[in-house]
């Protein structure tokens, strides 16, 4: 059976070996923010022109199925999925390359560094996250966009 956490972890480490930059978004960066919430896939931002490094270096981890490219937004978000399939169980895992655009080029550049057991994690600010999440609006992101809202309001007051 996959492990997300266990997936994540060296999913990370390898994309740090390579010097790639990323910035954890999604379900798990809700984590970071104090909003723990299941999740089945890892979400990460990258710049586009790293696509051509990390889709080869995901498959060596055994990501090896090329999903659909994905489009929000009017464009404004683009994801890029792979997938792995644990053979034990039959365990789906999806990692979602969100690429940045210009249009989100600000989430990128207000993304921070959030410690974490394995030393610094990249991680979309609150804000950021917030945008992305509107960019899709599911019942899902919409109850995320709600309680990151509530920690800005609460940190205003």
């Amino acid at each position: 059976m996959l492990d997300l956490y266990n997936e994540f972890r060296k999913l990370i480490a390898t994309l740090e070996q390579h010097q790639i930059d990323y910035a954890l978004c999604g379900g798990l960066a809700m984590a970071v923010y104090d909003h723990a919430r299941a999740t089945v896939d890892i979400d990460l931002l990258i710049l586009s022109e790293s696509l051509d490094v990390v889709i080869p270096l995901a498959k060596k981890l055994g990501y090896d199925i090329r999903g659909l490219d994905m489009s929000f937004s009017n464009g404004t978000i683009e994801i890029r999925r792979v997938s792995k399939i644990d053979s034990a169980s039959g365990q789906v895992l999806s990692l979602d390359l969100l690429l940045v655009t210009p249009a989100i080029e600000d989430v990128w550049n207000s993304r921070i560094q959030a410690d974490w057991e394995d030393g610094t994690l990249s991680v979309v600010s609150r804000l950021g996250l917030i945008t992305l999440k509107q960019g899709r609006s599911s019942p899902q992101d919409l109850a995320d966009i709600a309680a990151l809202q509530e920690d800005l309001d609460d940190s205003a007051n």
